[in-house]
């Protein structure tokens, strides 16, 4: 891993401590991105680098709260710095206080979306366009939700303490959405352009809050859908680097032992007898994984489970992968059809859409248009690894 790299992978768990100390999600980042252009340019980097980042960022920021001129009060709220050689030894409390910051950014006082926008650019590290896409939004609209979320936590007052655990439920919500959007971001950068280091830390961080809240189901059913979605990581890149669709994968190369973990969370969950989103998803997910079993796919089962998405969750991305376990059950036109039926400009320009379309018009011979579909998804801006996977079909296609 280069140290460009490294860096990057350190961002997220640095940041959360500098806002849990200093109380200002601005200085926060502003600070690191000065510790990390001091970094590049050491000749010997640190061995425990999250730590020298540490220490460096918070000299920085403590400069910068010394030029607006608030030195006294500020110091006054901070720690004492300590020496540098006692932090860097210290990279395990660092990365705690990423869930701990999930927690404090996912305050109720901010609109569900807002909440989860700031936490995954605060916290998580992701930029402002990848968390729009995730939304289906623009990145300039993004930006000023994320910009305003920050003025409104500054401007409230919002304690910067992780609230008591009988406080837990009101946000608990935008927490599994942002581990959840988290991860979706992860698991479309397959060849981890992001963050290599991204999925590996929210599948631990799901397992954390699955420890802290054994009897909530739903946080089960989040664990359990994050660790079957991770447990494929080593099979979705091929050679070239380019992406492996589940239904091609090979399944020796999943990781069983995250997917018997994944089981064990979705039997406890069951057990409450409160279903919901999560355990379905999580439910969608194992049935997938069966075939690293007996070598089959339960695809009826996975419609009848869609639908059920559907009505706990309704939205257009469940009617689309419905679509394409519909084509398995009834055959591909009625697959076509049910993925048509999604109305939508925003769904229709979306990259899964155009994709989805392109496997149905080529299964049924509709070449030309299933080449303008592929092309139309690579207009998109996808991500390397499914960038090759398309160019790749789209070359197929061509020679035919």
């Amino acid at each position: 891993m280069t140290l460009g790299e490294q860096i990057a992978a350190a961002r997220p768990r640095v940041i959360a401590a500098l806002a849990v100390q200093f109380r200002d999600l601005d200085l926060a980042e502003d600070a690191f991105a000065e510790s990390a252009t001091k970094a590049l340019q050491l000749p010997d980097p640190p061995d425990r680098l999250a730590g020298w980042l540490f220490v460096a960022a918070k000299r920085k920021a403590l400069d910068m709260i010394r030029k607006r001129e608030a030195e006294g009060r500020a110091i006054a709220d901070a720690k004492p710095l300590s020496d540098m050689a006692d932090i860097i030894q210290l990279p395990e409390p660092i990365e705690d206080e990423r869930l701990r910051l999930i927690f404090i950014c996912c305050h109720p006082a901010l609109a569900l979306e807002v909440r989860t926008a700031l936490a995954l650019k605060v916290i998580c590290g992701l930029p402002v366009e990848v968390i729009a896409r995730l939304f289906v939004t623009s990145q300039a609209t993004m930006f000023q939700r994320i910009t305003r979320a920050k003025r409104k936590v500054q401007e409230a007052g919002i304690s910067f303490e992780l609230p008591p655990r009988k406080a837990w439920g009101e946000r608990l919500d935008a927490v599994l959405l942002t581990l959840e959007l988290a991860y979706t971001a992860a698991y479309q950068d397959a060849a981890g352009e992001l963050d290599a280091e991204l999925s590996e830390e929210v599948a631990r961080l799901a397992a954390m809050v699955a420890e802290l809240l054994p009897d909530e189901p739903e946080v089960l059913g989040l664990a359990a859908l994050v660790w079957l979605a991770s447990s494929r990581e080593k099979a979705r890149i091929d050679s070239r680097g380019a992406m492996v669709p589940l239904s091609r994968q090979d399944c020796a190369l999943w990781n069983y032992a995250a997917i018997d973990r994944a089981r064990q969370w979705l039997d406890r969950a069951h057990n409450f007898g409160r279903t919901g989103p999560y355990q379905v998803m999580a439910a969608i997910q194992l049935t997938h994984a069966r075939r690293g079993f007996d070598g089959t796919t339960d695809w009826q089962a996975i419609v009848k489970l869609y639908d059920a998405l559907a009505i706990m969750r309704p939205g257009a991305m469940v009617s689309l992968n419905r679509s394409l376990a519909l084509a398995k059950v009834e055959g591909v036109q009625a697959g076509l059809d049910a993925l048509q039926s999604i109305s939508g400009d925003r769904v229709e320009n979306s990259r899964p859409f155009q994709v989805a379309r392109a496997e149905f018009l080529t299964e049924l011979g509709r070449l030309d248009e299933a080449k303008g579909a592929l092309a139309k998804a690579l207009s998109l801006d996808p991500p390397r690894a499914e960038r090759l996977f398309l160019e790749s079909k789209l070359a197929g296609l061509t020679a035919l």
